[in-house]
């Protein structure tokens, strides 16, 4: 699994000349542990956590996010290995990292999307699984998912090759799953 599966977004961001009030605003309105600050073209400059926000305690009035933010960003890229995101952040002692493709800003992982990861429980992934097929079927189908350590068994009624196919990358799109076999 990489940072590209657990990614949150869109992510709130900031500008460096917004003022420190505002950011403030939109980390405790949203419970967000840090806003990543983005230029013009979306690059991530700078991370806003609410560690930086306390520590600017007297200044917060008339600052802005420039003078209090924190640089440089240590950021991932989409294909990060989440355990290298896991190690990254637990030795930086980050709760969150932006994730940044070609330079842009895709998405951010926290480590609530890490710990997200870790409860991909068999029953988890087949209620994600249902949910998908009842929305591709709506009621008209019923389908048996049975899932053992990521190993997805699905059946129903008169499936052709191109439902196989469709269930199929339905199926995949779930985390934690590692095969999908469709059964008639």
């Amino acid at each position: 699994m990489h940072a590209r599966d657990i990614l949150s977004r869109p992510v709130v961001t900031v500008r460096p000349e917004t003022p420190l009030t505002e950011a403030i605003g939109l980390l405790t309105e949203h419970g967000f542990a840090a806003l990543p600050v983005v230029d013009e073209r979306f690059r991530v400059i700078g991370l806003l956590s609410e560690s930086d926000a306390l520590a600017a305690k007297s200044a917060a009035q008339s600052a802005v996010v420039e003078a209090v933010m924190a640089v440089p960003v240590q950021v991932v890229h989409p294909g990060t290995d989440i355990a290298t995101v896991a190690t990254e952040m637990l030795a930086g002692r980050l709760r969150s990292m932006p994730v940044v493709e070609a330079g842009i800003l895709v998405g951010i992982v926290s480590r609530r999307d890490l710990l997200r990861t870790l409860i991909n429980d068999d029953a988890t992934i087949e209620a994600k699984i249902r949910a998908l097929l009842d929305d591709y079927a709506g009621s008209r189908k019923e389908w048996t998912i049975d899932v053992a350590s990521g190993r997805v068994t699905i059946r129903g009624n008169r499936i052709d090759p191109t439902e196989e196919r469709v269930i199929t990358t339905l199926a995949r799109t779930v985390s934690g799953v590692d095969h999908v076999k469709v059964l008639d």
